[in-house]
């Protein structure tokens, strides 16, 4: 059984105490490919690093996170153009739009989820979606968007029944992670509405953990969580659910 983490923060300082452990029990739990969204330019060297590490299981994304667009976001942004003319890179993320710290940066935010967007397509890549209290704001620019180039995965997908269908109507796979074990997380409710296929597994590591470890640092083997919650409500083994779900992403990957 092949399990693919699509969305996990392998270079966070959360981990700078026991990395190469936690990775291992990643792998001995069956979690063999491990997508890495950027934040912002101070990590890039670390999750270059990670790569040369674990060259058959780390996959690299280049993006500006939503929180992190400051004032000095263009020259950020000049970095992440930077990085993709220079070398392969998986996919354009974690970008989009928070408007849950700081709604003042709305406009550059954006601009920024724009204009990588438009990277994206240059680059052929998908877009990996970081949407939080920006609902609107995020299909408004997606609806702007639209069109063949435009597809990949909304991270962290905690929104109605309705929102899901609106997000794969862009092409977007739905990342499904702990908030499916929370007792209040709702998706759960509906997701046996949306087809499989519209599915892939993440962790968001080292946020949001799944129950029973909810409030502590969260790492990739705990995806298996999260699988067995979709076993559960899908009716289906969790083999099936890893196969399909990792079938998913190698779609929106293209590896």
């Amino acid at each position: 059984m092949i399990i693919t983490d699509t969305h996990t923060h392998l270079y966070s300082e959360a981990f700078d105490e026991d990395r190469k452990e936690m990775i291992a029990r990643a792998m001995d739990a069956g979690v063999k490919r491990f997508f890495i969204p950027a934040i912002d330019s101070t990590y890039t060297d670390a999750m270059i690093q990670l790569e040369k590490e674990y060259p058959k299981n780390i996959f690299l994304m280049m993006g500006l996170h939503p929180t992190h667009v400051k004032e000095n976001y263009e020259e950020e942004l000049a970095h992440v153009q930077a990085q993709l003319a220079h070398r392969k890179f998986y996919a354009v993320g974690e970008i989009g739009i928070d408007l849950y710290w700081d709604k003042s940066t709305l406009g550059m935010q954006q601009d920024a989820f724009r204009r990588q967007i438009h990277l994206a397509k240059k680059y052929e890549l998908p877009i990996v979606i970081h949407c939080r209290e920006a609902f609107d704001e995020i299909f408004e620019v997606l609806e702007e968007e639209k069109d063949d180039k435009l597809f990949g995965i909304f991270h962290c997908f905690t929104g109605t029944l309705e929102q899901a269908e609106r997000a794969i109507s862009f092409n977007m796979k739905l990342g499904i992670g702990g908030v499916v074990t929370f007792k209040n997380g709702k998706i759960d409710q509906f997701l046996e509405e949306i087809d499989l296929k519209h599915i892939v597994l993440e962790t968001d590591a080292p946020y949001l953990s799944p129950t029973p470890y909810r409030g502590k640092r969260n790492e990739s083997s705990y995806v298996t969580l999260v699988l067995d919650k979709l076993a559960d409500i899908y009716k289906r083994t969790p083999d099936e659910i890893a196969h399909i779900t990792t079938e998913n992403s190698k779609e929106v990957f293209g590896i």
